[in-house]
């Protein structure tokens, strides 16, 4: 390596963003020297280039700055009498420096593909590979990939810590570009419906890659759209020895922890989770499954194993609407049975096979684990008894059969190092209500004096999310800036206990079952036992001990009816 290259290298490079930034290059961009060079083996990683008054230089992924092949390549130019630009290497993503060398869409695997089109699908790869990368490295959950079909940019969104945000990197990815990476991803997809990647229609199946040291499962599901097609990646970390928090470490409370533990060690009956989509039903229950004792025999059944379960016979078994995926499903179920088994985890139930697995082994003796998506413990035996499902009513409301229900929610925790009383987060700017509006101060005054007198929260105990962060914090995601992880919020029902319940379950009366629930027996707001209380009332119990911004309770529970003294409130 040159004197001269090895300084060059010694400064910060020039990094290019997004197409704008490639647009507003000065001199423009010409065109790419690749195929004139004959280095088109290269060009998923680096790509000498030539701009309108003559001058060259070279893009290169990151990773390559410092490589030898690019002061190769930089030579290389040289050699054939080109001269440099100013700033011989530039850095680009990987999704920029593929439109750049003019990605050729791939089609269906033939033999007779160039070295350009080959080239370009490994470089396609790798671009998919670097958003996935990332994604992991940040704690993303999945990946949303939003094409706009009539713009020239798309968008790559991911879910992180629950929150739905687009790093300034990946809001402006050419759209022909991310089209092809999408493409190339389908043609490694196992289970899915369609030979090739149409955005015209849904398609789900899952993808498994090496990442970053991993071996990551990709869960793969398109929405088609008026704008475009919409592909969610739910990332799953296969073959992870690495085990789940402790409840306790998860948010479970005190008395919490106890019904769980007390019920996963009662033999017979079911335990069922509840919650939305990503409000980590697996966790806990891979959690909970880690503490029952190793002389009961475990065998999970999950599309596909999340989480290592030490002692557990954990099985993966793919689930489609396709008639011989369901016989699959149900043979594995019937050689469980002849397995004399004590444990057995189902992750989850949402269909008329679940059901009947369901409605089979709840009552056999066998304790069963499952999740199923309801918003309330309340609403788990309506979701088990609908007819997607088809659990039969009486069953449910037979003593022994539902062991406990669970419901829980994730809400963002404060970062501690830089949440604010109501003092310093009302002087430090705009107030911002539940709905992100901006709120006078006379609204904000009236607010908080309502959750004193209404909800029994007084403003000295409160804290609020801080919108510039601390360094604990701040990770280049404005979104999450202030917070520091998540916690559990939960409401636990144990039906055993609670003969009303199932009474008022046999005779299908919702209206009275939800007002004894509203009902219930329980302590204080600011007392740490949680038997009867709601999940929002074990979310306003972390908001009375400045664990939770009050903001983000009315924003996952609704934004509450507090009764403000002025109909001129909302300035």
């Amino acid at each position: 390596m040159s004197a001269i290259f090895k300084r060059m290298l010694e400064r910060m490079p020039l990094e290019i963003r997004t197409q704008g930034e490639l647009d507003q290059l000065a001199p423009p961009l010409l065109r790419t020297l690749g195929k004139e060079l004959e280095v088109l083996s290269l060009v998923a990683r680096m790509c000498p280039v030539l701009f309108t008054d003559g001058s060259a230089g070279v893009f290169v992924l990151g990773d390559f700055y410092h490589d030898d092949q690019t002061a190769a390549l930089v030579q290389l130019l040289k050699k054939r009498n080109f001269r440099l630009h100013s700033t011989p290497v530039f850095v680009l993503s990987p999704a920029l420096l593929i439109a750049v060398t003019k990605t050729v869409r791939p089609s269906l695997a033939n033999t007779a593909q160039s070295a350009d089109t080959i080239a370009h699908g490994g470089a396609l790869v790798q671009a998919m590979n670097a958003i996935l990368v990332w994604a992991l490295r940040h704690r993303a959950s999945d990946v949303h990939f939003n094409v706009k079909r009539v713009q020239s940019d798309s968008t790559v969104m991911f879910t992180i810590d629950g929150r739905y945000v687009c790093p300034d990197r990946y809001a402006h990815l050419p759209t022909a570009t991310m089209l092809a990476m999408l493409a190339v991803t389908w043609m490694d997809v196992e289970g899915g419906n369609g030979a090739v990647f149409d955005p015209t229609v849904e398609q789900q199946g899952r993808v498994t890659r090496e990442l970053d040291g991993q071996r990551v499962c990709l869960r793969w599901a398109s929405l088609a759209t008026d704008q475009g097609c919409s592909v969610c990646l739910r990332l799953l970390v296969l073959d992870s020895t690495e085990l789940t928090p402790e409840l306790s470490e998860l948010g479970y409370l005190t008395s919490q922890v106890a019904a769980l533990r007390k019920a996963s060690l009662t033999q017979g009956g079911a335990i069922v989770l509840a919650g939305t989509v990503g409000s980590g039903k697996s966790t806990t229950l891979a959690t909970l499954m880690r503490e029952i004792p190793a002389y009961r025999k475990i065998i999970t059944l999950e599309d596909p194993a999340e989480y290592f379960i030490p002692n557990a016979l954990q099985n993966t078994v793919s689930r489609s609407f396709e008639e011989n995926e369901l016989s699959v499903f149900d043979n594995k179920l019937k050689a469980f049975k002849r397995s004399a088994m004590n444990d057995l985890l189902i992750g989850e139930i949402r269909d008329v096979a679940g059901g009947r697995a369901f409605s089979d082994l709840a009552g056999s003796g066998v304790s069963l684990y499952t999740t199923v998506h309801a918003g309330s413990a309340l609403w788990v035996p309506e979701r088990l008894s609908s007819s997607f499902i088809g659990v039969p009513r009486d069953l449910l409301a037979t003593p022994g059969i539902l062991k406990l229900l669970v419901f829980q929610c994730l809400l963002p925790l404060l970062c501690q190092g830089c949440a604010q009383t109501y003092e310093q987060r009302a002087s430090s700017g705009h107030w911002h209500c539940a709905l992100s509006q901006t709120r006078s101060a006379l609204w904000r005054e009236r607010w908080i004096a309502a959750l004193e007198e209404q909800a029994d929260l007084p403003r000295s105990r409160l804290r609020f999310r801080s919108e510039q962060g601390c360094p604990k914090c701040t990770n280049g995601l404005s979104a999450l800036t202030g917070t520091s992880g998540r916690t559990v919020a939960a409401e636990i029902i144990a039906p055993a206990e609670e003969p009303d319940f199932l009474k008022d379950l046999k005779a299908n009366d919702g209206l009275r079952m939800h007002r004894w629930f509203e009902q219930r027996q329980r302590s204080v707001l600011s007392d740490e036992d949680m038997r009867g209380k709601s999940a929002r009332q074990c979310a306003l119990f972390k908001v009375w001990n400045g664990l939770v911004d009050p903001r983000t309770v009315e924003q996952v529970f609704g934004v509450s009816n507090l009764r403000m003294r002025s109909a001129r409130d909302a300035l």
